[in-house]
């Protein structure tokens, strides 16, 4: 109920803040629930995901440290959220998000690439895809990267790939891995030409790329 309450108090607060989302290609989207993938272009390109999936409710992962914080742990609780160690992932970072696929309606949102800064696909996604017997559903945001430039409004755009069956590669994950880094690239880059091909992703802080 929680989750309910709060996706559609941010579903106002976005249009406040930024008017109309338009969002293309939703009839893509599997009945039941799945492992959404998207390229992590800024910090609140999650939110637009999750209210663009409206009536659909995600878990997500964040990072431990955010649970350091009894009200923002709580929150992010309530919201679905569960603790990742990024450093050392651990055998919870998949477990958790398969259990929740098979045992709830709960679908899960998740960045292939982990962080804002790297373009490197992580075989999680597929692996979590793989084991709790779910489609994966790919989704790019073209938009402000600025939070100020969110304020002109009207300039969100949102465009879901076709489901990717995770059966559909091989099981050893040295074969599987960058095939399905390969993938997705290539998936991103087709929805990116859908909404609009002269738009081009520009990290805002590539320093921390270097890391």
């Amino acid at each position: 109920m929680f989750y309910k309450i709060m996706i559609r108090v941010v579903q106002g607060l976005i249009w406040l803040i930024n008017g109309r989302v338009t969002v293309l290609n939703r009839e893509k989207l599997p009945a039941g629930n799945y492992v959404l993938v998207g390229p992590h272009r800024t910090w609140w390109d999650p939110v637009f995901f999750a209210v663009a999936g409206i009536p659909n409710e995600y878990m997500f992962m964040a990072k431990k440290e955010v649970f350091k914080n009894p009200l923002i742990g709580w929150f992010v609780r309530h919201a679905n959220g569960f603790p990742v160690d990024r450093a050392k992932p651990g055998p919870s970072a998949i477990k958790i998000p398969v259990k929740g696929l098979k045992n709830s309606n709960l679908s899960l949102v998740i960045f292939p690439s982990g962080s804002r800064h790297s373009n490197d696909m992580k075989e999680g996604a597929l692996l979590i895809a793989r084991m709790a017997k779910k489609p994966i559903v790919p989704l790019v945001y073209q938009g402000p990267l600025k939070f100020k430039e969110l304020f002109k409004r009207n300039n969100v755009t949102l465009a879901y790939g076709d489901p990717i069956n995770p059966a559909d590669f091989p099981k050893n994950d040295a074969e599987s891995a960058p095939l399905f880094d390969q993938t997705l690239k290539q998936t991103f880059d087709d929805l990116d030409q859908q909404i609009n091909p002269n738009w081009h992703y520009v990290d805002q802080n590539p320093e921390k790329a270097q890391k």
